[in-house]
């Protein structure tokens, strides 16, 4: 085929949907929108029932309130790497410069914001808060503490 051919051809995109223009505004509606309903309570949940459910979780845990040694080895290791990429330290630091350091000083205070999901043998699971649970005195081994 010569070049004219080519010209003559329908190559198929003049058939192709036009792209709708944007208006300018638009975008910033939407994001005030979504800001001002979060203000706004969901009237199908009631703040009773929220109190709740919070409540009869926490009593009706099956699982130890023991920290075991392999939820604090991943705890220490997540929160010391997310130490050595910069992340905001939850701790008053005195001088200390090892990411695993800090995260264990953060441990002993209690200042790690991390949620433990213990799955349970029937599918079911149980959140515990870092703050919820008992450590053992094993740190204080480690690091020479009180």
């Amino acid at each position: 085929m010569a070049d004219e051919d080519y010209n003559d051809m329908d190559m198929g995109y003049e058939d192709e949907p036009v792209e709708a223009d944007i208006e300018e505004g638009v975008e910033e509606d939407v994001e005030n929108n979504n800001n001002n309903n979060e203000d706004i309570p969901d009237p199908l949940l009631g703040d009773d029932e929220e109190k709740e459910e919070q409540k009869t979780v926490q009593k009706d845990r099956k699982t130890s309130k023991y920290m075991t040694k392999y939820e604090r080895a991943r705890i220490l290791g997540t929160r010391a790497l997310q130490i050595s990429m910069n992340a905001p330290v939850m701790v008053e630091l005195e001088g200390e410069t090892d990411p695993l350091e800090i995260a264990m000083k953060e441990l002993r205070e209690r200042k790690i914001p991390f949620t433990i999901r213990r799955y349970l043998p029937d599918g079911s699971y149980e959140d515990w808060g870092v703050d919820e649970l008992i450590v053992e005195d094993s740190w204080k081994r480690q690091v020479g503490g009180d």
